[in-house]
């Protein structure tokens, strides 16, 4: 007889995350095994029960990204034909996120698609944190629960940055405007925003610094790094309007192609990512990059979910 308990399923995208939020529920990873036929189709088999369960998978939009979506997918229908009670899927890090938009002719809206897959192949519920833009969650007919990464980036703040009192809270867009005014609020600093030209994806050609940064520490915040351009240029225009020191935290380190070496020439003191998404290895050759442990907050949002609860106080400025 089924006990309706918690059950916690790992892709291979970040294992090491599920591990750490099964830990803090104080159960164990269920036996799934996910490989791949010599064709590369996904295989994936669940060696236990859950008929009747609650169950939460975790799979991070990260590495090679669509075969660890399908991964997801695939997990879920398997779930859902074992009669499981209930389906969440918790995608610290959501693919897809940024193509949220039609921005040009013939673009598709590929964060759409996700959601409408997930939804096709039977989740009941969807746990992310921070996504790319908070409208996606409009996409789900079913129930999203949009974590927020604010409150451990207010913490780190608070017991990692020296003279943080007087430092200044940068974002490094017009887009994460709202973002870090949010974050200068509570900390009651002041705020700056750089304008940014794009004349291609992925690379920026100039930067223009509308606020006051001199003698100041300058805390760039922004959701994602990806090939960190944005964050190098950033921090040396910070610097060259006279800032004493930069800090760049961001929610998402993605982390790709030259984005180690960008850190490593570049004048940011430290860059600061949450384990969203796995960069163990990535730390070994770039010794600026330190870590946010997000765990807690998912295992809390799993446990309040299970449980029936309130997870409103999860989401720092956001009520649900």
């Amino acid at each position: 007889m089924s006990s309706n308990s918690i059950r916690i399923l790992a892709g291979n995208s970040h294992p090491a995350l599920a591990r750490l939020i099964a830990k803090r529920l104080g159960t164990d990873l269920a036996n799934v095994t996910v490989a791949k036929y010599s064709n590369q189709e996904t295989a994936v088999t669940i060696g236990e029960s859950v008929r009747d369960e609650d169950v939460y998978i975790i799979q991070s939009g990260c590495g090679e990204i669509n075969d660890h979506l399908m991964e997801l997918l695939i997990m879920i229908n398997a779930c859902k034909t074992a009669s499981a009670r209930r389906i969440t899927a918790v995608l610290p890090c959501f693919p897809y996120a940024r193509q949220d938009k039609k921005d040009k002719s013939r673009a598709p809206i590929s964060a759409k698609l996700v959601a409408n897959m997930l939804s096709v192949a039977g989740a009941d519920h969807v746990i992310t944190m921070d996504l790319h833009a908070s409208q996606i969650q409009g996409f789900f007919d079913c129930p999203v629960d949009n974590l927020y990464g604010e409150p451990m980036v207010l913490r780190y703040i608070r017991e990692n940055v020296p003279d943080w009192k007087s430092a200044i809270i940068v974002s490094p867009d017009a887009g994460g405007a709202k973002r870090a005014t949010s974050i200068a609020d509570h900390l009651d600093l002041d705020f700056a925003l750089i304008h940014k030209e794009r004349k291609k994806a992925n690379e920026v050609s100039r930067m223009v610094l509308v606020g006051d940064v001199r003698d100041k520490i300058a805390i760039l915040v922004d959701d994602m790094a990806d090939t960190c351009g944005t964050l190098g240029l950033a921090a040396k225009t910070l610097m060259d309007n006279g800032a004493s020191a930069v800090y760049a935290i961001v929610i998402h380190g993605v982390l790709s192609g030259k984005a180690l070496d960008v850190i490593n020439n570049s004048m940011l003191t430290r860059v600061v990512v949450t384990n969203t998404i796995p960069h163990a290895e990535k730390k070994k050759i770039c010794p600026k990059l330190d870590t946010i442990d997000v765990s807690a907050v998912l295992a809390e949002a799993i446990r309040r979910t299970h449980n029936g609860e309130s997870v409103s106080y999860l989401f720092g400025h956001a009520t649900i």
